[in-house]
């Protein structure tokens, strides 16, 4: 038996959670739309999952997990307004923090609270009998969290605020925040558990601002996850582990000491307008990305991670559009891990007050039939109201010259444009990892 922080011990090899249980599961946008790039994995496809004992990954390191570990089945993404007055609450609270991640990463109870009244517990049995799956938690910090008063230290030289972009409908109830929260595991249940298990470390040090929760499933074989358009999403990736991929996420020579190990995290949603693309024939989909929707090869290849040929040409016209996505998004390299997510009918139609998005009077795309007998013509039956999409997460260090100059570059003339809308955003400072008995934020507190 191992002490854990609180006293609690710990039983060697499994966890004290999973030895509760009666049993233990074996664990097995534009530039938004992660399709394009020239970045591609070294060896021809995604990296495979390695996972610690039990599915347990470490958040210990010179960098959090969640950045470069193999992406999880389920995302949630947790953005919080921070309370506290000054350094020495919020270093008391990334401690908190760190001690719960430690915690609940391998698959044991979070720490007990002093908040709590007599007899409450921090333990819910919600996730109980239950193997980590992989969960990791990644902590990033919004710009205004770096001028609480008793930080020395200077903020990332790259974090400000995201300009406007042209086409955006950007919705204030998830945008922005002080404090992100990246969760993401193999298990949705452990996934749930964990954010209850945050969640209750926060009063008094921080109040919800919003969440998102999405998904992303890939063959039993291996293979890239499909979006909501039925296109292979993330085949152009710096495969973890390279130079490309160092070059690319972690934070820059010239960024202030305590954030060597950091990085940026932009966060968009994005809703996918499926009604008018499930109306869209194939040739015109694959036309749109510049790949076909059936192998996710470019339209000058053969298989997937073939590099797109930009200057073949059909007669006097290129293969691969002006406007196709990955042409207009090319040349940006970022990682991005993203997340499809599906929240069905949007309030509005129940007679509630409609997301400013949302717009159920749009056209056909060309070419595309018409309604069925007797339904709206304007009104597309209703599918204009469906919120579905992407959470798209483009991890970098230099926002400016990666997202931000795509995102710029595909506002200007993208034929994806009309079928997706950006409505939520954010860009925080990802943490350096830290050592074990250190906590995130150490190097800047």
């Amino acid at each position: 038996m191992t002490a854990l922080p609180g006293g609690e011990p710990r039983t060697a090899g499994l966890s004290r959670r999973a030895l509760l249980g009666s049993a233990i599961a074996t664990v097995g946008g534009s530039a938004a739309l992660g399709l394009a790039g020239s970045a591609l994995f070294a060896g021809g496809g995604p990296p495979v999952p390695a996972e610690g004992e039990h599915g347990v990954v470490s958040p210990f390191g010179a960098h959090q997990a969640g950045v470069d570990t193999p992406q999880q089945r389920h995302a949630m993404f947790v953005s919080a307004d921070l309370t506290v007055p000054d350094a020495a609450t919020l270093r008391t609270f990334l401690r908190d923090l760190t001690a719960t991640i430690t915690r609940i990463t391998r698959g044991d109870h979070p720490p007990a609270s002093g908040m709590l009244s007599p007899g409450a517990s921090t333990v819910t049995d919600f996730a109980t009998g239950l193997p980590p799956a992989r969960l990791t938690v990644t902590v990033g910090l919004g710009l205004r969290v770096l001028a609480l008063p008793g930080i020395a230290a200077p903020p990332p030289r790259r974090l400000r605020p995201l300009p406007a972009f042209d086409g955006d409908a950007l919705d204030p109830r998830w945008s922005d925040g002080d404090l992100l929260l990246q969760l993401c595991a193999d298990d949705a249940q452990v996934l749930s558990a964990a954010m209850r298990s945050l969640r209750a470390r926060m009063p008094g040090f921080a109040t919800l601002r919003w969440t998102q929760s999405g998904f992303s499933s890939a063959p039993p074989a291996g293979g890239t996850p499909r979006n909501m358009f039925g296109q292979k999403d993330g085949t152009s990736n710096p495969r973890p582990g390279t130079a490309a991929f160092d070059d690319t996420v972690w934070a820059r020579d010239d960024e202030p000491g305590w954030f060597a190990g950091g990085t940026y995290l932009v966060f968009r949603k994005i809703r996918m307008k499926t009604a008018d693309w499930d109306l869209t024939g194939r040739d015109e989909q694959d036309a749109v990305i510049g790949r076909r929707r059936s192998d996710g090869a470019p339209l000058t290849g053969r298989q997937e991670f073939d590099e797109p040929d930009f200057d073949a040409t059909v007669g006097a016209d290129p293969v691969i559009a002006a406007d196709a996505h990955i042409r207009r998004v090319r040349g940006f390299p970022m990682l991005r891990r993203s997340y499809s997510y599906d929240y069905g009918q949007l309030i509005a139609t129940a007679g509630g007050h409609p997301e400013p998005a949302a717009d159920s009077r749009h056209e056909h795309p060309k070419g595309a039939p018409g309604h069925v007998h007797g339904a709206d013509e304007h009104a597309h039956v209703g599918h204009g109201q469906i919120d579905v999409g992407l959470l798209f997460c483009a991890y970098g260090n230099d926002p400016e010259r990666q997202f931000i100059a795509a995102q710029r570059r595909s506002a200007e003339s993208d034929r994806l444009s009309r079928f997706i809308t950006h409505t939520g955003s954010a860009l925080f400072a990802v943490l350096p990892g830290c050592r074990e008995g250190g906590y995130l934020g150490d190097t800047l507190l």
